[in-house]
């Protein structure tokens, strides 16, 4: 059975600490209700519009644009829509259950089969998220797109995080068009080391690592994880919220970078009209930028030893696997410094002010 939910008919999968939807057009992951002792969070973002209040000619994804979603391929493509199938077209039930939501799609331009796995466990607030993809043949870019919803916080309230990156650049061509009405603050190619000093194209720096922050403005950024090691296993993002952390784990091998795409209000074309703030994707990707997998396939970042691009085997299913979860946190935990395991089912998750919380989660999914 679907439900409509923000305009959407979506499917729900629900635990004794989760109750998830997941929309029936483009397979986009949200509403997602966390139930954290007496409290309820909800950290994923909503489109402040429905299909029925912008241009039909637009996008499916612009139509549905939410939560979380597969992009394969990843970022705009040349023949087919914006981020692929997977995130436009007609999801269809494989199987489904109590604790898991099995969905399904053909992608007409790759020709692959790709299903969206998504299961719940009893006494976690974790998604744990699979994807598989068959029967695609050939070098293709991908990535998961979590979009998390800053705007009940103060100006730079949030704290956001990333596990240990060898490099880190702003996108190098134009993000955002001031021709097309639209702004982006942060200097076009610059490298950095630090997300705390971001450099901006008028002079100085940034700290990305607070958000919401320089409302008008529309920013993308990229890190190439550091590989995993036997103390790290696992490669992560994290955003802490009020009173709580939203996390995601991943195989770095699998997602080499993470992206932030920093919507703040900066696009002021249809269905933008200035009014997407306070938006974060925290993407974990195989890509270049959002550049599309044309570009990828160039090898853009060959010098720097970084994948942009996965080869596709048609007789092969490929796995990708990938966990989102939250956890409560105490007041002034401050910004994620380090996740590590902390036994076979949980994580240690430590803030710059030496605070740690464990939770349980089954971290060994994404490997």
């Amino acid at each position: 059975m679907t439900e409509l939910i923000h305009g959407e008919p979506s499917w729900s999968l629900s635990h004794d600490r989760v109750r998830l939807r997941v929309s029936c057009r483009g397979g986009h992951l949200a509403p997602v209700e966390f139930q954290l002792g007496e409290r309820t969070v909800s950290p994923y973002a909503l489109a402040p519009w429905t299909r029925d209040e912008v241009d039909g000619t637009l996008p499916e994804l612009l139509k549905v644009l939410r939560g979380d979603f597969i992009c394969f391929p990843f970022g705009g493509q040349t023949d087919a829509p914006p981020h692929g199938a997977s995130a436009n077209g007609e999801w269809k039930v494989v199987a489904g259950g109590t604790e898991i939501l099995h969905l399904g799609l053909d992608d007409p331009d790759s020709g692959a089969w790709v299903e969206k796995l998504l299961s719940l466990r009893e006494g976690e607030t974790v998604i744990y998220c699979e994807h598989r993809i068959t029967g695609a043949d050939g070098r293709y870019s991908y990535g998961n797109h979590p979009i998390i919803d800053f705007t009940g916080m103060t100006e730079g309230e949030g704290r956001v995080s990333i596990s240990p990156f060898r490099w880190g650049s702003v996108y190098t061509g134009v993000f955002s068009n001031p021709l097309h009405r639209e702004y982006q603050a942060l200097k076009q190619g610059a490298e950095f080391t630090d997300l705390r000093a971001v450099p901006l194209a008028n002079g100085g720096t940034a700290d990305l690592t607070h958000y919401p922050a320089r409302q008008g403005f529309e920013d993308l950024v990229m890190m190439a994880s550091e590989p995993a090691t036997a103390d790290q296993p696992f490669a992560w993002s994290a955003v802490v919220l009020d009173g709580y952390v939203w996390f995601s784990l991943k195989n770095p091998a699998d997602f080499p970078c993470t992206i932030f795409w920093i919507s703040n209000g900066g696009r002021h074309g249809e269905p933008w009209n200035g009014r997407h703030l306070g938006r974060l994707g925290v993407e974990e990707v195989c890509s270049h930028f959002a550049d599309g997998v044309d570009v990828s396939r160039m090898d853009p970042l060959r010098d720097h030893g970084i994948p942009t691009t996965r080869e596709f085997v048609r007789s092969e299913t490929v796995s990708l696997r990938f966990t989102q979860a939250v956890a409560a946190v105490p007041e002034d935990f401050g910004t994620v410094v380090s996740i590590v395991p902390a036994g076979p089912g949980k994580v240690k998750i430590t803030g710059d002010s030496g605070k740690s919380v464990e939770t349980s989660i089954d971290w060994n999914f994404v490997l």
